[in-house]
């Protein structure tokens, strides 16, 4: 599909007409306008498949159209009729696939047969299931230590695929875990924890109609998670407030047109989101947050002296929290000159959202990446936790914390037993339901497993989904290692840049997709997911699978085991693919929490997995919530140093993920094109730009490795002085594997010091990778 590149305004409101214009186009263009249309009835319904899209969950009542416009493209871009076979690799090589842009890799269609990569000939040729798998076990059986391969997982997996394969690879004999949320929310997974007991949120959909306010920071529901849309909507419609914190005026923070209302549709209205919407200077969220409980510790203060109503609510905190004196000490220490330079907002802002807070009675605090991609993400996690446990938010009907998680089944993943840092009591209850050894020791993540590859210390990379090599940063190291390695290998349903980026050896394995059909021996399977409210239902395909080549997760999960372990395994790996109830009656044995797991997910619904804090049950040492001191405000903001910029990765609205659905960000106006750097007017007039004149973004790195994306367009857009924004994965390059959090080990992928420097006249045909890649179509 050939796009023109143009830039100009979006006036209209998010969602609405746009969205099912959008939708339709997608439809026709995988070829499936009557297919996809039946498919989109299934999606989200009780006997039906849970989106591939992302993990906010589904209402208790569903409708009949119960999807979205970015989970409609998810599905269509999975049920595509397009098909990516031997003759297409026989016609390519690896070299010239890699001239492709990422869009039209994956655009080539679904994988259909089991591939091998030919050093002699550069291309990948076809092989059958059993060698592929005789070379998996092979190359693990001949290392000399089983922490020298790696274990990816991407958030798509399945519960039953995810267990089978942690299982596997304990009784192989290592924790090795990189897994997708490594580089989006696992500053959730380890600050929560220290502060609340429970690495995940404390709400259920159902707060959203019982709030009186709502506080969205570093989220953009209308791209992000679209279906959050009818929740917001139903609020502010109801009278809720809805103050939002993100560095971008987004469409969908502001007004909202919803595609399932007879009356905004007929009357082309829609709804006003945000009550307030503040522009937060890049990495200055946290210094937003402690600018709001300064106003609220101070105002409580004043009231109690007046004799008046105390704005904390102190009966929570002497029954359920310690560390608050602390907290109170650090807050009043700092200035309000600083809070306003490093948040780019006025004292009167802050003030004016601190008061909207104190007078709400059920609040809700929701973030996504813009708070957990920096350098202190686990740190910015327990500021707005302190912001919650302040009020007493934590624990009440309509009130809690909210982290809006990506991918679909990322919180499952992690539930379930894809950690690098197990517990002790799961390899305990794990060695007794299967009786192996478990390995104790605590494995790699993302980071650490690429930091391995770079030293040499791994060999082998098995990937169960995603597109690894192009959501790791800092490419020039990263990208080179994975080139090293004896072996990679991808279970996928489409062709994408990690098949290119590959091992002396490398394998693409194609598995069933969400949609599909899934028949085993037993008949007809469904797997299950856990969604960002930690809600666990059934997910059944309905489509024939795209290929009679194609076998599911589990089975391609079991092969590998069976090939690696062989007779002395202990796990009776055909016995689970047969029958997924054995997968989660295993997972029952091993996991409590999720008794009767057969029963309760063949509920309409499904069931949720308690979250102790929610019942204000502390699973921490002290067994209390803590307040915790962010000794600092964020990232600076380099006023002795006005030529360096921060940088925020982000992604486009026709895009999940890595995945392209198109070159277009209709939101933002921006089409045909995805190379490019949104400035403010200041900032270009500061640099002698203007809109249009071509850039190259350079990191500001701290370990003289020159980090650079070349030719990259100036877009003219309302933005914080002192930032930029550009997309990702193209800007991935710049993000230096030594910028992550300490805590988590996060990606800093939100805030990168970057200079601009305008591209040189003798780069015309040295032109970006997406120029060179992106549009060819």
């Amino acid at each position: 599909m050939s796009e023109r590149k143009e830039i100009h305004p979006y006036h209209h409101p998010a969602g609405g007409w746009g969205a099912l214009k959008a939708l339709s186009e997608h439809l026709i263009e995988q070829r499936i306008p009557i297919k996809g249309a039946k498919t989109l009835r299934c999606m989200n319904q009780p006997e039906g498949f849970d989106c591939p899209g992302c993990a906010w969950p589904d209402p208790k009542h569903t409708s009949s159209f119960e999807f979205c416009e970015n989970g409609a493209k998810a599905v269509a871009w999975e049920a595509t009729a397009r098909r990516c076979t031997p003759e297409f690799f026989a016609e390519h090589s690896v070299a010239d696939l890699a001239t492709w842009g990422d869009y039209d890799l994956e655009m080539v269609g679904r994988l259909t047969h089991p591939m091998a990569y030919d050093g002699a000939t550069d291309s990948y040729l076809p092989v059958s299931w059993s060698e592929a798998f005789s070379i998996i076990g092979r190359h693990l059986k001949a290392l000399p230590d089983p922490n020298m391969a790696e274990f990816y997982t991407s958030g798509r997996t399945s519960n039953e695929a995810a267990f089978l394969y942690q299982l596997f690879v304990r009784e192989y004999g290592t924790n090795n875990f990189p897994d997708c949320s490594n580089m989006c929310h696992e500053a959730t997974s380890v600050g929560l924890p220290q502060s609340i007991g429970v690495g995940k949120g404390t709400v259920l959909l159902e707060d959203f109609d019982k709030a009186d306010c709502i506080f969205i920071f570093g989220q953009n529901p209308g791209t992000n998670s679209p279906r959050m849309m009818t929740n917001l909507r139903d609020a502010a419609r109801r009278g809720a407030s809805i103050i939002s914190f993100n560095p971008f005026r987004e469409r969908a923070l502001e007004r909202f047109q919803a595609p399932q209302s007879p009356v905004e549709m007929a009357t082309l209205s829609s709804t006003q989101i945000s009550s307030r919407l503040h522009q937060v200077r890049v990495g200055g969220d946290v210094a937003v947050i402690k600018g709001l409980m300064k106003v609220l510790v101070d105002e409580d203060a004043a009231a109690r002296a007046r004799g008046e109503q105390a704005v904390l609510d102190w009966d929570f905190i002497r029954e359920h929290t310690q560390g608050l004196d602390e907290l109170e000490t650090d807050l009043r220490a700092t200035q309000w000159t600083d809070i306003e330079r490093y948040s780019g907002l006025s004292r009167e802002e802050i003030e004016y959202a601190a008061q909207v807070y104190m007078k709400a009675q059920r609040a809700i605090i929701v973030y996504g990446m813009g708070i957990t991609q920096h350098r202190r993400g686990a740190q910015n996690v327990q500021q707005l936790a302190n912001l919650a446990l302040l009020r007493g938010h934590i624990g009440r009907e309509g009130a809690g914390i909210c982290p809006v998680r990506g991918h679909s089944n990322v919180q499952g993943d992690r539930t379930v037993g894809i950690t690098e840092t197990p517990s002790a009591d799961f390899l305990d209850r794990l060695e007794s339901r299967f009786g192996f050894k478990a390995p104790r020791g605590h494995g790699h993540n993302v980071v650490t497993a690429l930091e391995a590859m770079i030293r040499g210390d791994a060999k082998v990379f098995i990937a169960m989904g995603g597109n690894f090599a192009a959501a790791i940063p800092d490419w020039q190291l990263t990208q080179d290692a994975l080139k090293r390695l004896d072996l990679t290998v991808h279970i996928s349903t489409k062709l994408n840049r990690s098949h290119l980026i590959h091992g002396r050896d490398a394998l693409i394995l194609p598995c069933l997709g969400r949609t599909e059909i899934d028949v085993q021996a037993t008949g007809p399977q469904s797997i299950t997911v856990e969604d960002s409210m930690s809600m666990v239902h059934a997910s059944t395909g309905r489509n024939q699978p795209a290929s009679e080549h194609l076998l599911s997760e589990p089975a391609i999960v079991a092969g590998m085991a069976r090939a690696t372990l062989g007779q002395s395994s202990v796990v009776d790996w055909d016995g689970f693919v047969a029958d997924y109830d054995r997968i989660r009656e295993a997972i029952e044995a091993v996991l409590p929490i999720f008794e009767a797991y057969n029963t309760r997910i063949r509920v309409p619904g499904g069931f949720h997995l308690v979250s102790t804090a929610r019942e204000r049950v502390w699973a921490t040492p002290s067994g209390k919530a803590n307040f915790l001191v962010f000794g600092g405000l964020g990232e600076d903001p380099n006023d002795d140093d006005p030529e360096t910029l921060w940088l925020s990765t982000i992604r486009s609205h026709d895009q999940y993920n890595t995945t392209l659905y198109s070159l277009s960000d209709r939101y933002r106006g921006v089409y045909g094109q995805r190379d490019i750097v949104f400035l403010n007017q200041f900032e270009m007039e500061k640099r002698g730009l203007a809109d249009g004149d071509r850039i190259d973004l350079v990191t500001a790195s701290t370990d003289g490795l020159e980090r650079r994306v070349r030719n990259f367009r100036v877009v003219g857009y309302s933005f914080p002085n002192g930032c930029c924004a550009a997309y990702y994965p193209e800007t991935n390059p710049l993000v230096p594997l030594y910028a992550h959090d300490p805590l988590s080990f996060t990606p800093s992928s939100k805030g990168i010091p970057v200079r601009i420097e305008r591209t040189g006249a003798n780069v015309t045909d040295e032109s970006s990778h997406q120029d060179q890649c992106n549009q060819r179509s």
